[in-house]
């Protein structure tokens, strides 16, 4: 994003900032390359957060902060509320993240513990301000989107502290972090900036690439291998093994009667509530509970789920993929049944054993992950 953008109005940016994982795109003067981490922010993280305030509060009056927004942007782009630590928002992130807590729960706890998210950043600079944001939320909701940094938030610190209270209980929680939100609700700290507040009177954020823009991508790529395509308009959510199920099982029933090959694509984003020790990420987890449906088709099938950035958890790999024959190298590999691997949350480890990863590297862009189904 922010390559095209220099090569579009290169000559009229006087400074910049980009936050990306490490061994991201190069970048050159005037931009400047900060290597941050996602889901769990670092280091990096925080000081990508610092600049980008810097570089807002340096935007004159007559100048425009340019935002460019893709996914993973609330774990790269963090700035600590008053005296909270970098210590302290990793622990919560990380809390909720095994809670299994969809998105825009996590992200109005993030607003609350931020100095950029939530409004702030726009609300920190005199310039205007322009967002072009790729989505990877479903809804393309722009206050969820790496947690809104350009837009009026409608969430409260009571709501933030609800969801802790829901996402694993206040205890699992550092008690600084619980602390301050309490304060927030006593109206002892500031909210974040709500629609409607001045302070963002100059700005506008525009959605340039979501979810959609993946299927048709997917779409036109199965009809030119020659398949007959079906596109599953509703968003996958849910929890992964939950979702797996009841989502392969209405793609195998529409495939009946369809011409083949068939290829049936949905999107979406679903959520894993970690309980077990090992290791994996919501797209293996999707495609390890659709396996046992497999054999009740009766036919050639083939189940992928992958996340589009080419990162799925805290793993290698995009996501995974299954067929008919997977239960039988698993057993004749002397796995235990993908049951115990999904017990444990270990999926990366029933994939990778049988070379069922899909890994892709990372794609520089998110808008969610694609479920494709291939009926021959």
């Amino acid at each position: 994003m922010a390559g095209a953008f220099m090569d579009t109005a290169g000559a009229r940016v006087r400074d910049g900032l980009v936050a990306a994982p490490a061994g991201g795109g190069a970048v050159g003067p005037p931009l400047t390359f900060i290597a941050a981490a996602h889901p769990v922010p670092d280091a990096g993280s925080l000081a990508a957060g610092r600049r980008a305030l810097a570089l807002a509060a340096a935007t004159g009056a007559d100048e425009c902060l340019v935002v460019l927004l893709s996914g993973g942007a609330s774990a790269m782009l963090t700035a600590p509320a008053g005296d909270l630590s970098l210590d302290e928002l990793r622990a919560t992130n990380a809390a909720l993240l095994r809670s299994g807590a969809e998105i825009h729960a996590i992200n109005t706890v993030r607003k609350h513990l931020s100095a950029v998210k939530g409004g702030r950043l726009a609300a920190a600079t005199a310039g205007a301000v322009r967002a072009f944001v790729a989505s990877d939320v479903v809804g393309d909701d722009l206050t969820a989107i790496g947690s809104g940094p350009t837009v009026g938030d409608p969430t409260t610190y009571g709501e933030a502290l609800a969801i802790l209270r829901t996402a694993g209980g206040l205890a699992a929680y550092p008690s600084r972090v619980v602390a301050w939100l309490q304060r927030g609700v006593a109206g002892e700290v500031e909210e974040t900036p709500k629609p409607g507040d001045p302070r963002l009177a100059r700005t506008g954020a525009w959605i340039i690439g979501g979810r959609a823009d993946a299927l048709a991508g997917a779409r036109a790529a199965a009809l030119g291998l020659g398949y007959s395509v079906r596109v599953h308009e509703l968003p996958v959510v849910g929890e992964a093994r939950e979702a797996a199920v009841a989502h392969i099982g209405r793609a195998l029933a529409l495939a009946t009667g369809l011409p083949r090959p068939l290829c049936v694509l949905s999107a979406g984003e679903t959520t894993v509530h970690v309980t077990g020790h090992g290791r994996g990420g919501r797209n293996q987890e999707f495609a390890l509970a659709a396996l046992p449906l497999l054999d009740r088709f009766g036919g050639p099938v083939v189940v992928a789920s992958v996340g589009t950035d080419g990162i799925d958890g805290p793993t290698d790999a995009a996501g995974a993929w299954v067929d008919g024959t997977t239960l039988a190298r698993a057993r004749a590999a002397g796995l235990a049944p993908p049951a115990s691997f999904l017990a444990d949350n270990n999926a990366y480890q029933f994939c990778s054993v049988l070379g069922n990863l899909v890994k892709t590297g990372p794609t520089d862009t998110n808008v969610g992950d694609l479920q494709v189904v291939l009926v021959g």
